[in-house]
């Protein structure tokens, strides 16, 4: 995968260089632009990168764009690509990031640069200090108005396709997946930006560089309270992270076992077809699917090292409903309620917490149902291997229609995401934890009985 990066990063690279000197060929000066407009948006640009927000897979964003593709419309030449260099090299330098990153985050905003003045200039755009009543926004809408529009989407365009690219390489997840991760929250930011790259423009030339730095104050506002929404998203996802992380606190001998219940159900989700708002809400779901456990009622049935009696097996499948009923309280999660609450429903009804048959359970607690049983056969036991491919097929084969909704069963089976199953998901210190713990010798009986109802896997 690194090599894949490198790669990646190589041709991004290699691109930026063309598309740099393309644009000194096609358009090496603009007439009405000089270097210190050039300077004084670059400027902006430096401030506004420092002013920056959080995103998902703890990636950054910044309102800068609105500068640097202003400049595309100011100035479209290549003097307005070496200040995106410049000002994007000098930040990158700061943050003391990777040097591949540097190399790749420099070279992507300089082919949004690019991209934005080539079709720009393609579209007969010119610059908005030579265009004669400069001041009266309508005219200048109507002479360059739609050049800009183009520029800007393609600019930005540019630029989110690269990112999502190198997201995707690195990660092995795809590129759709990523974009709506990053984006879903800043669709509304998204939308505003080609118009507002306009209007901030038009303000710098109508009015000069102090009307354009004011209109920083609004934007800025807006670039605040998005800052509020992500952040404030990044919290309860973590948030959850350590409800989940407290609950393998109490049993270490399943660490891991939510995440990769989470990952499973993702995988399964998509073979199934499902959109990616379903996908990623069964994702929530499944990392939250045993959330019930942390009640301090389970505390000893989870320590305990030799068989559960049957009031000790009454207890442990009452998870499912605490689970719910805690999941319940968060606003925010409404949605997956029923999910926590099913995931141990069998389809022919044999299940609990209320013997649900069929397609009265939910799509997402079926996708859990396969994903916990998964996870259960693919990790070591005391008493033997993880299970193999084709060993793990063969079960899901026997359990269709009894255990496992039929349907999810024969597109899992023949879906090209059936392989990703078996991908190494996890650490080798999760692997080396079951090696180590000598003492989880002591549950071979209890863990067998576990695992026949995929309770504790």
């Amino acid at each position: 995968m690194r090599a894949k990066t490198t790669w990646y990063v190589a041709a991004v690279s290699v691109a930026a260089a063309l598309s740099a000197a393309a644009v000194y060929l096609w358009a090496p000066t603009t007439a009405g632009a000089g270097l210190i407009d050039v300077v004084l948006l670059g400027a902006l640009a430096f401030i506004g990168e420092g002013l920056t927000f959080l995103l998902p897979r703890s990636s950054t964003g910044s309102m800068a764009f609105i500068p640097y593709l202003a400049l595309a419309i100011i100035a479209p030449n290549w003097q307005s690509v070496v200040a995106v260099a410049v000002v994007r090299a000098a930040v990158e330098f700061r943050s003391r990031r990777e040097v591949i990153k540097q190399v790749f985050n420099t070279s992507a905003h300089v082919l949004m640069e690019t991209s934005a003045i080539l079709v720009y200039v393609l579209c007969r755009g010119t610059s908005m200090l030579t265009i004669p009543d400069v001041t009266h926004v309508a005219h200048v809408t109507r002479v360059v108005g739609g050049a800009a529009l183009v520029a800007t989407v393609v600019g930005l365009l540019f630029n989110n396709m690269l990112v999502v690219g190198a997201v995707a390489i690195s990660t092995g997840k795809s590129p759709k997946h990523i974009w709506l991760e990053n984006h879903r929250a800043t669709i509304g930011v998204d939308v505003l930006a080609a118009p507002l790259v306009f209007v901030f423009a038009w303000v710098y030339a109508a009015f000069g560089v102090i009307f354009a730095a004011t209109l920083w104050i609004p934007i800025l506002g807006l670039r605040q309270l998005q800052r509020v929404n992500l952040e404030l998203e990044q919290t309860n996802q973590e948030l959850l992270e350590l409800m989940v992380k407290s609950l393998e606190a109490r049993d270490p001998y399943t660490s891991g076992h939510s995440r990769r219940v989470q990952h499973y159900s993702t995988i399964i989700a998509r073979a199934i077809g499902l959109e990616e708002r379903l996908v990623e809400q069964t994702g929530r779901a499944a990392l939250l699917h045993d959330v019930g456990k942390i009640h301090e009622k389970y505390a000893s049935v989870l320590a305990k090292s030799e068989n559960l009696s049957p009031e000790e097996w009454a207890l442990i499948q009452e998870h499912v409903i605490d689970g719910a009923s805690l999941v319940s309280t968060m606003t925010r999660l409404a949605d997956i309620v029923p999910a926590v609450r099913h995931h141990h429903e069998n389809w022919d009804g044999t299940g609990y917490p209320d013997g649900l048959t069929g397609e009265q359970i939910p799509m997402a607690s079926r996708i859990i149902r396969f994903a916990d049983t998964i996870d259960a056969m693919t990790t070591e036991r005391p008493y033997r291997l993880p299970l193999t491919e084709a060993q793990v097929r063969l079960e899901i084969v026997r359990g269709r229609a009894t255990q496992f909704d039929p349907m999810i069963a024969d597109r899992l089976l023949t879906s090209p995401l059936w392989s990703l199953l078996f991908a190494s998901s996890r650490t080798g210190a999760e692997l080396q934890l079951g090696r180590r713990d000598a003492p989880r010798m002591l549950r071979v009986q209890n863990d067998r009985k576990r695992d026949k109802s995929a309770i504790m896997a």
